[in-house]
């Protein structure tokens, strides 16, 4: 937008290109989570590299532990500098490069590799991640000067959209060219694994091209003159001062607790669900595919469903019985086994080289995640709304990147609770029951929030 518009108050219209090449973002980076961190690479890492899915499991969370540490850290602070200097684009490039080369890097992640592989592979894991979450902060601060306000969260839901279709096909990718066939794309060799191995160069690929039309299309904000130092000084005051003010509202501060515990939760059931299926069935990359399509599918309806529920109970009732549904399928993935349900239950349990999903343990599983979907959508979409109806009007703005900052804030704790208490007790059943505390806790603390417009 020329900055003789941008200074006579003109709404921002970065055209249909610009708008296009903005949410095709979340479109290239999504398969960073769907492949790689959750359902395919994960789920390989802890099974059939490190061979232990235990120690597999404590280890991943370790990693996704310390990248959470500095996305908590540096994520405010660098999203205000650059608020404070004008461009958003740079940066995002800056922190989208080490998420290529560290995918491509995932190919030499060998099965049965020794401690030392086992090292750079979390490192790379840990680097892609915070290259991923701090490209989206800055990719997020690009919206404001896209669209008129009225047409902020027709623009935002476009780009979900376009994340979930991302993920959803880079997943269906990987099973239709690499799993399914008898004989993989490219002569890959299943008995090395290289079915698995290949998502890190296909994910890299992915994010190289489908990035390109922000690159190319997407207009950015004008440098404001000033020099990084103090940008980085004017980042670092303006989130200090935003974190000061939260003191004088307190229903807000609540809430904010609440739901930053309460998603550490639910994020830690997606990073860890793949994992655990692939260490109590034995799951392969098809079933773990397809076991992320289904999720993936049914978050993408309950957001749609959990929308209506919201314009009609409110966002404080949908955001708590959300909560209640994926608790309660946690729950009941907790007390499953291979071949039991409910605590002790027997059931039919898998058959080495059975039909996909055929035993009953399986499909229960399966049921539990469909919940877990179903949930998830509305229990984002709702908490995003709630903060709309809380703030003042006239900060918005400050509240939202409250939103964001605790959103990450404390990332690293779901996955260092579920390492260490997979550590303490051997056992990945142990890990998971973590997550319970946190979505349980979520719920408490959201109870005396009241959905009012603070003064």
């Amino acid at each position: 937008m020329p900055a003789e518009a941008r200074a006579a108050g003109a709404a921002p219209d970065a055209g249909f290109l610009g708008r296009f090449g903005w949410a095709m973002f979340d479109w290239a980076n999504q398969p960073i989570f769907s492949v790689i961190t959750t359902f395919i690479f994960a789920p390989y890492f802890t099974s059939f590299v490190v061979a232990d899915p235990v120690r597999g499991q404590a280890l991943w969370g370790y990693a996704q532990s310390a990248a959470g540490v500095l996305i908590a850290v540096a994520s405010p602070f660098l999203g205000a500098m650059a608020d404070a200097a004008g461009p958003r684009k740079g940066w995002t490039f800056v922190f989208q490069v080490p998420c290529v080369i560290c995918a491509a890097a995932l190919w030499w992640v060998t099965p049965a590799s020794g401690p030392e592989t086992w090292t750079w592979a979390l490192a790379a894991i840990a680097v892609m991640t915070v290259g991923a979450e701090i490209s989206v902060v800055f990719n997020n601060a690009m919206l404001p000067d896209l669209v008129p306000h009225e047409r902020l969260g027709r623009l935002s839901g476009y780009a979900w959209g376009l994340g979930y279709v991302g993920g959803l096909i880079a997943l269906t990718t990987v099973l239709v060219c690499f799993s399914l066939p008898d004989q993989p794309w490219f002569g890959l060799d299943k008995a090395m694994h290289e079915n698995d191995r290949v998502v890190g160069p296909l994910v890299a690929v992915w994010i190289v091209v489908f990035d390109l039309p922000l690159f190319l299309f997407t207009p950015d904000q004008p440098h404001c003159g000033i020099g990084r130092a103090e940008a980085a000084r004017q980042g670092a005051r303006k989130v200090f001062a935003t974190v000061a003010k939260l003191g004088r509202y307190r229903n807000i501060a609540l809430f904010l607790i609440a739901r930053m515990i309460a998603y550490d939760g639910l994020s830690a059931v997606f990073a860890f669900g793949g994992i655990y299926a692939a260490g109590m069935f034995g799951w392969g990359t098809t079933s773990l595919g397809i076991f992320g399509i289904v999720i993936i599918v049914f978050a993408a309806i309950g957001a749609a469903v959990g929308g209506w529920l919201d314009d009609r109970i409110g966002s404080k009732p949908t955001i708590q019985g959300a909560l209640v549904g994926v608790t309660f399928a946690t729950f009941g993935i907790l007390s499953m086994t291979h071949d039991s349900v409910l605590f002790g239950i027997a059931v039919d349990g898998p058959v080495q080289g059975g039909a996909l999903f055929a035993s009953s343990a399986e499909r229960a599983f399966m049921l539990f995640a469909v919940i877990i979907g179903l949930c998830s959508g509305p229990m984002q979409a709702a908490a995003r709304t709630m903060m709309a109806r809380l703030a003042p009007p006239d900060m918005l703005g400050e509240f939202f990147g409250l939103y964001a900052l605790t959103g990450k804030a404390t990332a690293f704790f779901a996955p260092l609770a579920i390492a260490i208490m997979t550590d303490a007790f051997a056992s990945q059943r142990a890990g998971i029951f973590a997550i319970v505390v946190f979505l349980v806790a979520g719920f408490v603390l959201m109870m005396p929030v009241r959905e009012e417009r603070a003064a």
